[in-house]
């Protein structure tokens, strides 16, 4: 039986190699994509899920979010995805809009009616979970659990301590963190070891398929900027991660633990805590990916993209 998920994402190039893997897996249902601000502003980061799905063939309806974080000032990575998010004009402009109902009315009203559990993807700031999860906390009971892309065990990319996406609101984080709800968390520590390198691009463009064609050029695109500012190989594939462990989990090593986020201003504002000794006394309701296994994680994503037009 296929997994029932819902996509929350900020597209983004690493988004949309996400949601092509969802789309192309048997394994996957996608019930809907939800928007947030993120990588770049909320009209683009829904315009550019809409291009990417149309684009795919898919008609899951999107929803868009939220604008902005629930109490801190906003950021994006426009540095990283270009203006407009996804700097792929191979991917034209959508041909459809967004539907009318927004984003957290769409998950609390398609959560609280489901007789199933559904399982979250969430691959950018956590504002429209946790607004849903403030406004109905009932949902939670109806969400299997949330697979994120943010944190990190140990530094930062968009400050010395934060990941970008906890960074853009870490109360939103730390509410969802604290619901109870299981958590998988991939974070820069893992995210980084899944790198695009040439060998992987070129792989891509083998496939001889516009897919292949389309990401290999994405993944060039992201590369740029890894190798001025890190000095890798290639791009972090950090948000499909998430569909890659719910397809096949063996690619990672986790480590159940509790994780908090730092939402005092200061040096570590933003910064995921680990606590995996149980010191602070709270329930351990993370799973936090610690080791992935790249050659298998891009094996399973050219297998997918594989079977795209």
């Amino acid at each position: 039986m296929a997994k029932r998920i819902i996509i929350d994402c900020d597209p983004g190039i690493d988004d949309a190699f996400l949601m092509a893997m969802a789309v192309a897996s048997s394994d996957i249902e996608i019930l809907g994509v939800t928007t947030t601000y993120g990588n770049v502003g909320v009209a683009h980061t829904t315009n550019n899920a809409l291009r990417v799905l149309d684009w795919l063939g898919s008609a899951v309806p999107v929803y868009a979010g939220v604008d902005r974080a629930i109490l801190s000032n906003r950021v994006d990575a426009a540095a990283y995805h270009g203006e407009s998010g996804l700097e792929a004009p191979q991917i034209g402009q959508p041909k459809r809009g967004a539907e009318a109902e927004s984003a957290i009315h769409y998950l609390v009203r398609t959560l609280a009616g489901s007789s199933d559990k559904i399982t979250l993807v969430a691959s950018g700031p956590l504002t429209n979970l946790a607004i849903a999860l403030r406004l109905q906390p009932s949902i939670a009971e109806k969400i299997d659990r949330i697979v994120f892309m943010g944190g990190s065990t140990d530094y930062g990319n968009d400050s010395p301590a934060a990941e970008f996406n906890l960074l853009c609101d870490p109360h939103a984080a730390q509410i969802v963190l604290d619901s109870g709800i299981p958590t998988v968390m991939f974070g820069l520590n893992v995210t980084h070891q899944v790198i695009a390198t040439p060998r992987h691009v070129e792989r891509m463009r083998a496939l001889g398929n516009r897919a292949g064609r389309v990401f290999a050029d994405m993944a060039e695109f992201f590369a740029k900027v890894y190798r001025e500012r890190y000095g890798f190989e290639g791009s972090a594939l950090h948000d499909p991660c998430t569909v890659a462990w719910l397809l096949q989990p063996d690619i990672f090593q986790t480590r159940t633990m509790r994780v908090d986020v730092e939402t005092n201003s200061g040096l570590s504002f933003g910064r995921t805590v680990h606590d995996i000794w149980g010191l602070g006394g709270k329930p351990a309701t993370t799973e936090v990916a610690i080791k992935a296994d790249a050659d298998g994680f891009f094996d399973l994503l050219l297998s997918l993209l594989g079977k795209l037009d």
